[in-house]
């Protein structure tokens, strides 16, 4: 499902060259649960943007749900993302002026994936998988830091995409929320997503397949 080959990443700033990346070779196979850990600063968040096509390689090559990155336009990228990957934020991002079921609504809305009429139906069907449908119709405001991110997962999972990445998705949720938000992502993995997940909680990412560990830029 995702293959790094060589891939670095360095950016230039006021003080000079910065790698962030250092030659990451790495390949995650479908329906992995895999965790992204090192310290702050490591090249945890980059290497996810580099899956999810927000940033592009300096150097190397890199293959996400067939699709060779850094060969797409800016369209084509646009496009390939909305299909093919669902991203999960600390901060949840839902957009506080529109009701849980038109922020879980607005990833088909943008890519275009179902029939409008549709679109309802299978926002409330996500919402009640991951037991928030009794919120459909209410503000992001009105609901709880771990329902938040519940309806986060669901807006993820709008357009089915093959691929789940998740930066410190726990970060803002006490331990029991974090555990129970890391039991769902494993019934994800286990129905065939792949996901990807950058995290310092290390009793949650015990239930991973995989732990992935960046120490300055390469894989440890």
């Amino acid at each position: 499902m995702i293959t790094m080959q060589r891939i670095t990443k360095t950016y230039e700033t006021p003080a000079g060259a910065f790698n962030a990346l250092r030659g990451i070779d790495l390949e995650i196979t479908s329906g992995e649960f895999v965790a992204i850990v090192g310290k702050s600063g490591s090249g945890k968040s980059t290497l996810l943007n580099m899956v999810g096509g927000i940033d592009h390689p300096s150097a190397g090559s890199l293959s996400v749900a067939g699709a060779s990155i850094q060969n797409l336009s800016h369209n084509e990228l646009a496009s390939w993302r909305g299909r093919s990957i669902g991203f999960i934020f600390q901060f949840f991002q839902l957009l506080p002026t529109l009701t849980v079921s038109e922020n879980v609504m607005l990833p088909m809305d943008f890519a275009g994936t179902l029939p409008r009429n549709a679109r309802r139906a299978r926002a409330l069907q996500l919402l009640d998988r991951v037991g928030v449908a009794d919120q459909a119709d209410k503000l992001p405001s009105a609901l709880s830091g771990g329902q938040q991110q519940r309806v986060a997962i669901a807006r993820a999972l709008s357009n089915d995409p093959p691929v789940i990445l998740a930066d410190e998705p726990t970060g803002n949720l006490d331990s029991e929320t974090s555990a129970e938000i890391f039991r769902l992502f494993a019934e994800l993995a286990a129905d065939g997503k792949t996901l990807l997940v950058v995290t310092h909680d290390a009793e949650a990412a015990a239930s991973v397949s995989r732990t992935i560990t960046i120490v300055d830029g390469c894989v440890a």
